[in-house]
């Protein structure tokens, strides 16, 4: 699938107890959702649903929560050691709070974590991402869609070049090719 620049309007609906729909978030005209296709940007899901649509048409779709973010998993919540959190001596109460969304490295990667405890002793991090076990409801309207320009790729799939002529030409792109004319191409 060539690789197409959408923008567009979306209500995004979870549904409560009840099994009510309800407006979880939202992109209006003036705050569109823009992306582009086929980057790995959107959820596959969602492209697909979108992707073949034309200006002006109203979608309305439902992406099962397996399909969009994974079903909860308990697994996913740890207790660790508050000693993890101290600066300099004493406990990061600043960043370190419940509902706070932090980043924690396992030395390989780095995960979101959300706060959802402190005791004197531990910390209860969850890594499950906050959509996780809810099947989304999407409603909107395709703004634009048109074939994406290599500029627009390259500015998304290489942000520290800011475009040829930007970072790349600095220094930035730490030896990668950032398909600039500049100094980047190793």
């Amino acid at each position: 699938m060539d690789k197409k620049y959408i923008s567009l309007t979306y209500d995004l609906m979870l549904k409560d107890a009840d099994g009510q729909l309800y407006k979880y978030e939202s992109a209006t005209r003036e705050r569109p959702f823009k992306f582009i296709t086929g980057i790995g940007y959107a959820l596959d899901l969602f492209e697909s649903n979108v992707g073949s649509l034309n200006v002006g048409d109203s979608f309305e779709f439902e992406i099962p929560s397996d399909k969009a973010y994974g079903e909860y998993s308990k697994e996913n919540v740890l207790e660790l050691d508050k000693g993890i959190f101290l600066r300099d001596g004493v406990f990061d109460d600043e960043h370190v709070k419940i509902g706070a969304i932090i980043p924690l490295s396992d030395g390989q990667q780095t995960f979101n974590a959300t706060v959802t405890n402190i005791t004197d002793d531990k910390v209860t991090v969850d890594l499950n991402h906050p959509l996780a076990g809810e099947n989304l409801t999407f409603k909107g309207v395709i703004l634009e869609s048109r074939p994406a320009t290599q500029e627009e790729i390259d500015a998304i799939l290489h942000p520290k070049c800011k475009g040829c002529g930007g970072g790349c030409n600095n220094g930035d792109c730490n030896g990668g090719d950032c398909n600039c004319d500049g100094d980047c191409k190793k």
